[in-house]
């Protein structure tokens, strides 16, 4: 009888609620932390990298940067900038079709989404009154289409799939004259002059970003998530060594007064949850892990956002990660405790890549069958042994998710789960089939008997899961 013996990968426990650090960091408001626990119910996210870099297929924003570790082709940085910064002349997405987005999301058993609706580079996907370098100005040919207002048509097409939306926004924006004033060098990702000796400057700014934000949460109805990225834009009190080098040589400090946007924000969405990432204040109701996953569970909220290819923005001939290993992803993160976003880059004329919406279609049909064992889940100890992981509802059900081998086409006569304790041994239900396989107590734990029948004709042939208890 063959037998696969799963050692154990032993975590420490630990508490799943917020994790202050000072009594700035703790989040009170009950309506939030509600909140926060039924986002954790979602599991599964879709994002979108999307702006004028798609055009080029280049990496989104960070070409026109300065810093030493950006390269160009060799051509220089102020030609290579003012072509770059061109890019809303062309843009015009005549392929744009929110309602296919939402749709695949949706079969892909993708519960939320958050769009970029401004990257650095502060080309705005939205309708602002604040600048004109935006998809609704006329400088962009797309401004005259019905669906110019791109963040508000994503915005209803994924509220008619009943996902949760989400908005990205960028804290530091490249174009806007008081943040990387055009009088002076722009050596690195930072404001290029010291706040301090212009409190004026800066002041417009803050109003600049704090206008805008306003915007994006009242413009488009009761928004979920307000998901802020560019984390060397942030408050004295929360730099420390692993922040500093962050913010380049001259270390200004750039804090726009978190307080300020988040009332502003929440009054008209009291159970918004803001995601102001990095900084680990109040203001960060959950972490965002980026592309990897924590070795363990994690003390707090959180999810790994990831790139489903190579690259967070579309790039022709992406190399992409295979269904199988995006189904384990998921179903790690989930055993640990946390959500898995999963970011696709548009092309520049609208459209998703043919390999990206396979991917979701096969993701989607593993969900169906599995998903139970995936939404509205929490961590249990083991969490983990080797090609298995757990997951448990909230009514204290279990959940084994044995992880297939991209080749294997035969499952194992018997799968050893050391660690578990207080299940019943009996027949046990297999997701996607009829036919029950039987747990066994044994001395460290217990054992999944499968049947014959079932070893060669796998229900999913990515992972299976079991129904413990």
């Amino acid at each position: 009888m063959k037998k696969i013996v799963v050692f154990c990968f032993i975590m420490l426990t630990c508490s799943f609620a917020l994790f202050p650090q000072s009594e700035r960091d703790f989040e009170t408001d009950s309506v939030v932390l509600k909140r926060i626990d039924e986002w954790q119910d979602l599991k599964f996210g879709f994002m979108m990298h999307w702006g004028i870099y798609s055009q080029w297929g280049v990496v989104e924003s960070w070409s026109i940067c300065n810093e030493p570790w950006i390269t160009r082709n060799g051509e220089p940085y102020n030609e290579y900038v003012a072509r770059y910064k061109a890019l809303n002349t062309t843009f015009n997405p005549v392929k744009f079709d929110p309602q296919l987005w939402a749709k695949a999301a949706a079969q892909a058993g993708m519960r939320y989404v958050v769009f970029t609706t401004k990257h650095h580079d502060g080309f705005c996907m939205f309708a602002t009154r604040e600048t004109n370098y935006s998809v609704t100005d006329f400088s962009c040919p797309f401004y005259n289409n019905p669906k110019a207002d791109i963040t508000g048509e994503i915005v209803k097409a994924f509220r008619a799939k009943n996902c949760w939306v989400g908005l990205y926004f960028s804290k530091p924006d490249w174009h806007y004259p008081d943040y990387w004033a055009p009088e002076w060098a722009t050596p690195d990702r930072n404001v290029n002059y010291n706040p301090k000796d212009y409190p004026e400057r800066f002041q417009e700014y803050c109003d600049f970003t704090y206008n805008q934000i306003k915007e994006l949460t009242t413009n488009y109805g009761d928004i979920d998530i307000l998901w802020l990225d560019g984390g060397w834009v942030r408050p004295e009190w929360s730099v420390d060594d692993e922040t500093r080098p962050w913010l380049g040589c001259q270390g200004w400090i750039q804090d726009i007064n978190m307080p300020k946007i988040a009332s502003m924000a929440r009054s008209n969405n009291p159970d918004l949850l803001i995601v102001d990432r990095s900084v680990h204040g109040k203001y960060e109701n959950y972490r965002t892990p980026e592309q990897q996953v924590p070795d363990t569970v994690l003390p707090y909220p959180w999810e790994t956002c990831m790139s489903m290819g190579d690259s967070w923005s579309y790039v022709p001939g992406d190399h992409y990660k295979s269904t199988n290993r995006l189904i384990h992803l998921l179903v790690d993160i989930v055993s640990k405790g946390g959500n898995f976003l999963l970011n696709v880059g548009p092309a520049p004329d609208g459209t998703l890549p043919d390999t990206a919406l396979l991917r979701m279609r096969e993701i989607g049909e593993w969900m169906k069958v599995n998903g139970e064992a995936i939404y509205a889940t929490r961590p249990v100890y083991p969490y983990s042994c080797g090609k298995v992981r757990f997951t448990q509802k909230k009514d204290k059900t279990i959940f084994a998710i044995y992880l297939c081998d991209e080749a294997e086409t035969m499952l194992p006569t018997e799968i050893y789960m050391p660690g578990l304790q207080g299940l019943k041994s009996g027949k046990i239900a297999i997701f996607g089939t009829t036919l029950k396989a039987s747990l066994k107590k044994d001395s460290d734990g217990y054992i999944i008997v499968l049947p014959e029948e079932i070893r060669t004709q796998l229900p999913s042939k990515q992972a299976v899961a079991f129904k413990l208890k």
